[in-house]
């Protein structure tokens, strides 16, 4: 990476010490009006590393523009050296319909790099690729769990690739889930291109969830310091590890469910998780964790039939378990993470007494 004096994106050139919200055309409604992508750029005075900053690729997943916004409020970050690009919006057909998809009923995020002849999904990838990314350095993409729904914060990155790690570390979650992506998801392709690139996944769709936000901003703002992007010392969270595995828990059969796991907690073994009653409350049956680990994600939906996924378990060893209950239980229980797990497992209603 080159410190950028002279820097272009989509077709505009930004000096150093400037801040400007740009309008990008990516395409024209049935009507031949521009349809446009808002961009904000900020750069210093002194040239250093290009962060971008995307969010709402899918257009129900509202938690990353609600980070952009928080951190471009009123007082957004004073850069040292650098250049940060804000993406809040990329999917904005999606958003506008409250929908994941575009309306050739595409996921974005399998559409990278796209092509500048091709579908208006693979369009819009190939200008958001071509025009944003490939003049970036390192990039973070903001997601949330799918509808119906919940994701304990966790980043997703593939930690072989070293500044990948870097960003993933620096961002401070307690839960990285190391892998490359899918295939056309704008991660990998980025990061096969030479922009490291890590995604944040928490919460649910169409909400713009406090903790969330503010789990966000304190992980950008982390970002920025450790790449010297602005002053000061990143904040840790209470523990870090990495997952390479991670298991769905189904429903045994139809029914009603309590839950008697909340998202981030540590579960051990064959503690429940669920348990399934009739629609009168005779109790049917309880699901179990197969394994030692930590509830990385679980269902909103509170009836379920046989099949469906109710808890996204992350594994972890016995000895990973030990340590991470030893940090937890040693730590204030008044951090961002005790209060996202707190805001998240009231999205949902036990039926436990």
């Amino acid at each position: 990476m080159s410190p950028r004096k002279s820097f272009v994106i989509a077709g505009q050139r930004i000096r150093l010490g400037e801040s400007r919200t740009i309008e990008v055309k990516f395409s024209e409604s049935y009507l031949g009006s521009s349809v446009t992508m808002p961009i904000r750029v900020i750069r210093a005075k002194k040239a250093g590393p290009t962060l971008l900053l995307t969010a709402t690729i899918h257009g129900d997943e509202l938690n990353g523009m609600g980070i952009l916004r928080e951190l471009l409020y009123g007082s957004p970050p004073k850069l040292i050296c650098g250049s940060l690009v804000c993406v809040p919006v990329v999917n904005v057909y999606g958003l506008e319909n409250h929908t994941r998809y575009l309306p050739d009923r595409r996921d974005l995020n399998r559409c990278f790099p796209g092509a500048t002849v091709g579908s208006t999904s693979s369009r819009l990838a190939a200008h958001v690729f071509n025009e944003v990314v490939k003049h970036c350095d390192y990039c973070i993409d903001f997601h949330t769990a799918a509808i119906r729904r919940t994701n304990y914060p966790n980043i997703r990155a593939d930690l072989s690739n070293p500044g990948v790690r870097m960003l993933a570390r620096a961002f401070g979650c307690e839960l990285l889930v190391d892998g490359k992506g899918p295939e056309g998801s704008l991660r990998r392709t980025a990061t096969e291109a030479g922009v490291p690139t890590i995604i944040l996944e928490a919460g649910e769709i169409w909400k713009v969830e406090s903790t969330v936000v503010q789990l966000g901003v304190r992980g950008v703002l982390n970002v920025l310091k450790t790449l010297g992007m602005v002053r000061g010392t990143a904040l840790p969270p209470r523990f870090q590890t990495k997952i390479r595995k991670s298991i769905w828990v189904r429903a045994q059969r139809g029914g009603s469910l309590g839950f008697n796991a909340n998202p981030g907690e540590l579960v051990a073994k064959d503690q429940p998780l669920a348990t399934n009653y009739s629609i009168f409350g005779a109790e049917w049956n309880q699901l179990l964790s197969p394994t030692d680990g930590i509830v990385l994600g679980m269902t909103t939906m509170p009836v379920v039939k046989p099949g469906d996924p109710v808890y996204h378990i992350a594994c972890v060893s016995r000895a990973t378990y030990n340590r991470i209950k030893k940090r937890i239980d040693e730590g204030s229980s008044r951090t961002i993470f005790d209060r996202i797990q707190h805001d998240l497992a009231t999205n949902v209603h036990s039926l436990n007494p």
